[in-house]
């Protein structure tokens, strides 16, 4: 989402200062001071991973197994067991799990389902694929989730779903949420695409709820080499649903039991996938020490409203989202700096035009409003050293 960064002459300035104090850096140590930093480093990832994968890609191709068998089977297992799911079903990417939940589970036309108004359009799409309607609402001003508050006021007799989304790598305040469906009768699907590895009160998100959905979206904790997704959940009928749907409504060749779609989760991307699965809960922890230490960075630094955890969350830092002032100015200058910074997300789902013909008008959601003016997304990602995060810190202090 951002721009391609470029060096600015502030770096050069740094530079000539520190040449007048005599300690001109060799070369090639100032050319990785000038680097670009990124939003997400994937390449760091893959290094880590390639042996892996070429492994793991070699039996693929020996086998021509490139539409399901052993390294599809292999990771859906380790991914339910990972994420503590009973059933664990992948298909092409996020947004379809997220619709084949909502059909699975039999929400179509004439269904209201609730979400929150600051979130990608992917969560709100899936919704009118499945023929529902959106029904947005605002998020809290401390952690920009779904407002539980916000979710009981909203519900009507035909609302038949409610989608907290686990939003930069948080997790929703599920057990505030359970009461609301239940009284409702409404079905609680995580979307839970910015989370794998994060937990609340020690459970993972991916199996607080009736179903889950998540993206491997390759910048995601956990992602793919292309377009993945799969979804989760304890319950086998709607598992078994899920499948059915994905698979051209069809468990035995040509013979088919309803509309369904073609969403599969390919072997080469399993394969990916498993390969990265075995370092998740290391890379997570290496987010949480890189968010620590923008924390600490930039305690002291006014303008600058800084992200906290929940208490009962273990986050896992998909995105450092700060708040700023001027923010528009902030990003293209940082940008400018080299510095990846980007914004999740600019417009709330309700003055998006995709959306508009639900008829919330600007002020319908303060909170999410406000928010989609001021936040900003500093880069983090596992490999993320210390200098880096030093310079980021002192770039946007200067900007601001």
């Amino acid at each position: 989402m951002t721009t391609e960064p470029i060096t600015t002459m502030r770096a050069g300035q740094n530079l000539m200062s520190n040449s007048a104090l005599g300690t001109i850096a060799p070369a090639g140590e100032q050319e990785a001071a000038l680097a670009p930093i990124p939003l997400v480093d994937l390449g760091a990832q893959q290094r880590e991973v390639q042996a892996a994968v070429d492994a793991g890609l070699a039996q693929v191709f020996e086998r021509t197994a490139f539409i399901g068998g052993a390294a599809v089977s292999g990771f859906e297992q380790a991914y339910a067991d990972f994420i503590g799911a009973g059933h664990c079903i992948g298909v092409g990417n996020g947004t379809d799990a997220l619709e084949l939940a909502l059909r699975a589970a039999g929400i179509g036309p004439g269904d209201e389902v609730i979400l929150p108004a600051n979130t990608f359009i992917a969560t709100a799409e899936a919704v009118s694929l499945a023929g529902a309607t959106v029904v947005p609402v605002d998020v809290d001003p401390e952690y920009l989730l779904i407002d539980p508050l916000a979710v009981a006021e909203a519900v009507t007799e035909r609302t038949r779903a409610i989608i907290p989304v686990h939003l930069y790598g948080q997790t929703a305040f599920i057990e505030q949420l359970r009461p609301i469906a239940d009284a409702c009768g409404a079905l609680l699907l995580e979307d839970a695409a910015q989370s794998q590895g994060a937990t609340r009160h020690g459970v993972p998100a991916g199996s607080l709820g009736d179903i889950a959905a998540t993206s491997f979206y390759p910048g995601k904790n956990l992602g793919a080499a292309g377009d993945a997704g799969a979804v989760l959940t304890n319950d086998t009928e709607l598992a078994e649903r899920v499948r059915l749907l994905a698979a051209h409504g069809s468990r035995v060749k040509y013979v088919h039991e309803a509309v369904g779609r073609n969403s599969r989760l390919d072997a080469v991307q399993a394969v990916v996938l498993s390969a990265k699965l075995e370092k998740l809960a290391g890379w997570n922890e290496q987010r949480r020490q890189a968010a620590a230490r923008y924390a600490e960075l930039l305690a002291d630094v006014p303008g600058v409203q800084l992200p906290r955890s929940a208490q009962g969350n273990q986050d896992v830092w998909h995105l450092y989202v700060v708040q700023v002032q001027d923010r528009d100015r902030v990003v293209s200058e940082l940008n400018a700096a080299g510095i990846g910074a980007g914004i999740h997300y600019p417009q709330p789902v309700h003055l998006t035009g995709a959306f508009g013909h639900l008829g919330y008008p600007e002020g319908s959601f303060p909170v999410a409003e406000r928010a989609a003016g001021r936040i900003l997304s500093l880069p983090i990602f596992p490999h993320i050293t210390p200098a880096q995060q030093q310079r980021v810190v002192d770039t946007l202090v200067a900007v601001l």
